[in-house]
């Protein structure tokens, strides 16, 4: 019977639900790469970053864009760079590897110790792009064509890959991932995420504003719905300017720290108008 691996508890910085912390273990534990997908603001990048700290491990970061195709995560061969420095006669132009610069998961695999690599937003590259790293993530190698050299992974790497969910993500790599959908923090769990960024805010404060935060998300008419990562900015510029208490419902002081859209700022305010 496998003994599921507990090396991640969160940290005081990062709060997880037990859901996640159980995710993330099970990924570690069967050595598969784990996928997060939730709403932008979730904290998922973050997790990542939060696996490195707590199990003192470096972090490599992989940031997807819609141009970025899978080669590029393993290996580059700088031809231009060869070319020029042949026709200005430097030493050491017939050295192939001289000119191979690995991508992130290729550091990922040459590293002398266990590294996190995180392969942020995969969902922004286009549809092949996932597939293409499926025989790699399994095998834990890949081979350089140029230099006829193998690079295979000296420790497996721990692998998070965040989504969006602005595509579907092929039946085929979904097998191979350990999944998790981070929902959105209810009260109980926001205010904890709060007080470990601010332990000492005034009860008052975190209450209306708690209040506020969500009656707008509440909205269905709502284009962008508020983060975690906003409400805590608006906590933070509440608590720095000494707002009265009283004013945070009625006035909605510095709001568009909250609301990005000028649609939705319309809307929130005829609401709460409405409302309180």
């Amino acid at each position: 019977m496998i003994q599921l691996q507990n090396d991640f508890q969160g940290t005081n910085e990062y709060v997880a639900s037990k859901e996640l912390l159980t995710a993330v273990n099970v990924a570690i534990t069967l050595q598969k790469p784990l996928l997060i997908k939730g709403e932008p603001g979730t904290g998922k990048t973050m997790l990542a970053e939060a696996v490195a700290k707590s199990l003192g491990k470096k972090l490599l970061v992989w940031n997807i864009k819609s141009t970025t195709k899978a080669q590029e995560g393993l290996y580059m061969y700088d031809t231009i760079q060869r070319l020029y420095d042949g026709q200005f006669g430097e030493e050491g132009v017939d050295d192939i590897a001289k000119y191979i610069k690995l991508g992130k998961l290729g550091e990922a695999f040459d590293s002398e110790e266990q590294v996190i690599l995180l392969i942020d937003e995969i969902d922004k590259a286009d549809l092949e792009f996932p597939n293409d790293l499926l025989w790699e993530l399994d095998q834990m190698e890949f081979y350089i064509h140029e230099t006829k050299r193998t690079v295979k992974a000296k420790h497996r790497p721990i692998v998070v890959i965040t989504s969006n969910a602005e595509k579907e993500l092929p039946d085929a790599f979904l097998r191979r991932c350990i999944f998790h959908y981070i929902d959105f923090p209810d009260a109980p769990l926001m205010e904890e995420i709060v007080r470990t960024h601010f332990p000492d805010v005034e009860e008052n404060v975190l209450k209306n504003a708690f209040d506020v935060f969500y009656d707008i998300r509440a909205m269905k008419d709502i284009r962008k719905k508020p983060s975690t990562s906003e409400l805590i900015d608006w906590i933070n510029v509440l608590q720095i300017s000494g707002i009265p208490v009283e004013k945070i419902k009625k006035e909605l002081p510095f709001i568009g720290v909250v609301v990005k859209k000028d649609e939705d700022l319309e809307t929130v305010k005829q609401r709460m108008a409405q409302n309180y």
